[in-house]
């Protein structure tokens, strides 16, 4: 489970979320579902759906995924309900309970359902029965049925919705010699391609390649993918020259422009990312986008370079540039030029960020009094944005706690508190803060004060369970929570991780190492790697673990779970 902190860099990138394996219905349709069994007396004259449905609901919040499925078919029954036959199915799945969720599906299918959620969640059922033959033909007529986007359902139930790694990577080997992917769409492809390549599968990445080149001859994503399984294979010589083929052809296309820098990127190749991203027309995107590439390569050369060009490009920079400006001058460490930067944002959303940087700025510089006084004039200020007074608290607390004066950190959330009562962005930092000083016991009093709130909040409920599940010995506990996650959120890597290394805790080893590995052929990131390479270490399977470990330093090597593990084992 990664959590995210607050971030000083130039620029951020967003995540992109997994595809889910089965559908989960909307908030106003179940809302609608529930309407319909309390004024459904003629259906359901006894009310035993409404009760079933209590129950599942209860069951569900409990973390009892196997008594809520149950209950809520119970109630789809009663209700005769496609929307609560849905839902059953879904949590069926989530909990591995297959019998109910075969039998939930069976229902909904005969209460009329009918499209694409149906097929993908039949698809994942015969895969964890372990029917390969049947989810074969289900997959198929999935991507008949929609050419342009059934193959990307497909693609998240062989990635969310598949036993192991080693099935998935068994079905789309079975797809691809049958001929099943769509024969002109190249994201497609690409796509199958860099699932097998993420599998640990070369020669199956091959083929695909092969194919791809055959049907799409010229196509430089095709060059991309090629690019990628060779510095994979530690072939950087032939990526490189293969790469500088393709960097002309990303002149007149800022998309595959940012596709070849971050291949350089991974092959540490950070000048040639500069080059690459300096290559064709710029604005303020292409601008953010070099810088943030430049931070993250820690290349200050470069980066120095393009800050005296932006400096100089105009006598009057517009709000926008001025913060990139200042983000650029603080990165540098050139604090001075940063504050007049930020100091010089106008106005608009610019200026809401700006005042919060200045802040961190005037910090950096040792005028602490000045940063502290700024962030009490947001914290008090009428005018300004909720979420940024909100922020400015968290600010404090932050730089509070880089001066090592808890007290002073502990008194900034609590006036957070006092001005956004509850608020969980507040609690939620307050909850990381007392975690990382092994004061777990507030943590979770944290932690729960945001689900007394919101039950239903994801990240509270991945974040408590997970910290069950490492800090203490209360695994049944943590595994609700997460459990409660899973069934929100069933695709999301980090709440996979979370539920494979509470299986690990609890000793079910075997099903730790299937979610374990899923999770990191879900999302490459050092805290899986690490918990997969814990697992693999004390099964005995050492040179393998060695080799995870290795993953996590490349990926973070500064990761608190990571260092932990290494330490632990003397590496």
């Amino acid at each position: 489970m990664a959590a995210a902190g607050w971030s000083a860099g130039a620029a951020v990138s967003a995540p992109v979320p997994a595809a889910g394996a089965v559908a989960e219905p909307s908030a106003a349709a179940l809302a609608a579902a529930r309407a319909a069994i309390q004024a459904g007396a003629a259906k359901d004259p006894t009310g035993a759906s409404l009760e079933s449905l209590l129950v599942g609901e209860f069951a569900l919040q409990s973390g009892k995924l196997n008594e809520a499925s149950t209950a809520y078919l119970k109630a789809a029954r009663a209700a005769a309900d496609p929307v609560l036959a849905e839902r059953a199915t879904s949590i069926a799945l989530v909990a591995r309970e297959d019998a109910t969720a075969g039998e939930a599906l069976a229902l909904w299918r005969k209460l009329g359902a009918q499209g694409s959620s149906l097929a993908a969640a039949e698809a994942t059922l015969s895969l964890r029965r372990g029917d390969e033959r049947a989810a074969l033909r289900q997959l198929q007529a999935l991507m008949t049925a929609a050419p342009d986007t059934g193959w990307r359902q497909a693609l998240g139930v062989l990635t969310a919705g598949s036993k192991d790694p080693k099935q998935t990577a068994r079905m789309v080997e079975k797809l691809v010699d049958g001929g099943h992917l769509p024969k002109r769409n190249l994201m497609a492809w690409v796509a199958f391609g860099g699932l097998a390549q993420r599998l640990d599968q070369p020669q199956l990445t091959e083929r695909i390649i092969d194919e791809v080149v055959r049907r799409f001859p010229g196509e430089p994503r095709v060059g991309l993918l090629r690019v990628s399984q060779l510095r994979d294979e530690g072939k950087t010589d032939e990526a490189t020259r293969l790469l500088a083929t393709l960097e002309p052809l990303a002149d007149t296309d800022n998309n595959l422009r940012a596709l070849v820098a971050e291949q350089y990127e991974g092959l540490s190749d950070f000048q040639k990312v500069a080059a690459v991203l300096a290559r064709g027309p710029q604005d303020d995107q292409t601008y953010a986008l070099r810088a943030s590439y430049l931070a993250r390569a820690d290349d200050k050369p470069t980066l120095t370079a393009l800050y005296d060009e932006l400096s100089a490009s105009a006598a009057k920079p517009d709000p926008a540039r001025r913060l990139l400006l200042g983000q650029l001058a603080e990165y540098l460490e050139r604090f001075d030029q940063a504050l007049g930067w930020y100091q010089g944002v106008p106005g608009g959303p610019q200026r809401e960020i700006a005042r919060l940087r200045a802040a961190n700025v005037l910090h950096k510089l040792k005028r602490g009094d000045e940063s502290f006084a700024a962030l009490r004039a947001i914290q008090s200020d009428a005018s300004a944005e909720d979420d940024t007074r909100r922020d400015a608290y968290i600010l404090e607390a932050n730089l509070r706690a880089e001066d090592k004066n808890v007290v002073g950190e502990n008194e900034a959330f609590a006036r957070g508190l006092a001005a956004f009562p509850d608020e969980p962005e507040i609690l939620y930092a307050r909850a990381l803060s007392w975690e990382r000083r092994d004061d777990v016991a507030r943590a979770e009093a944290d932690f729960r004060r945001i689900l007394v709130a919101e039950p239903d909040n994801v990240a509270a409920l991945n974040a408590l369970g997970y910290t069950l599940a490492d800090r203490t010995t209360r695994y049944q506990e943590a595994l609700e929570l997460i459990e409660r996650a899973r069934t929100a959120e069933p695709d999301n890597a980090a709440i996979v991780d979370s539920y494979g290394w509470v299986l690990y805790r609890l000793g079910r080893v075997k099903e730790a190492e299937v979610e374990l590995r899923r999770a990191l052929t879900m999302q490459k990131d050092a805290e899986i790697a690490a918990h997969l390479a814990e697992l693999l270490w004390e099964t005995g399977r050492r040179d393998e673990a060695r080799k995870y470990f290795e993953q996590g330093r490349k990926i973070d090597a500064d990761n608190r779970s990571l260092q932990r593990a290494l330490k632990k084992y003397g590496l």
